[in-house]
């Protein structure tokens, strides 16, 4: 997989969340995205980047045009330093939470992604990667 376009951005406040809500939204358009997939994308990218901020304290979000072949697609990757997840497989099941929410996070996420990879260290932080084919 080649990376055509490359942006970093901080994911530190609740604006910060927002805002790569947002640009997400915008390549995902400049790339001709249907609505559907637009739709997708944003809600995986709000939920991901608001966990790295509640649960890892904060990070950042990389956003990429990526190409494989004919085929591109958009990849995220979501990094912080946070206390990590000591069970990655527990996380992921439906209903499980570490707060306050419905527990469909990253679960969730992983259905609206055709690529999704999870790398959780203890105290070290975690690292989210997905991607949306077009």
């Amino acid at each position: 997989m080649s990376v055509l376009k490359r942006e970093l951005m901080p994911l530190k406040s609740s604006s910060d969340v927002v805002l790569a809500r947002q640009k997400v939204r915008q390549w995902a358009i400049e790339l001709r995205f249907s609505l559907v997939d637009q739709t997708k994308l944003v809600t995986a990218a709000s939920e991901l980047a608001r966990n790295a901020l509640d649960h890892g304290k904060g990070g950042q979000m990389s956003i990429e045009h990526v190409a494989n072949g004919a085929k591109t697609g958009l990849r995220l990757v979501f990094e912080d330093q946070g206390p990590g997840i000591p069970d990655i497989e527990q996380a992921l099941k439906d209903g499980f939470t570490t707060g306050a929410g419905m527990g469909l996070g990253l679960g969730g996420s992983k259905r609206l992604v055709n690529e999704f990879s999870i790398e959780s260290e203890v105290g070290k932080g975690t690292r989210i990667a997905v991607v949306r084919w077009k």
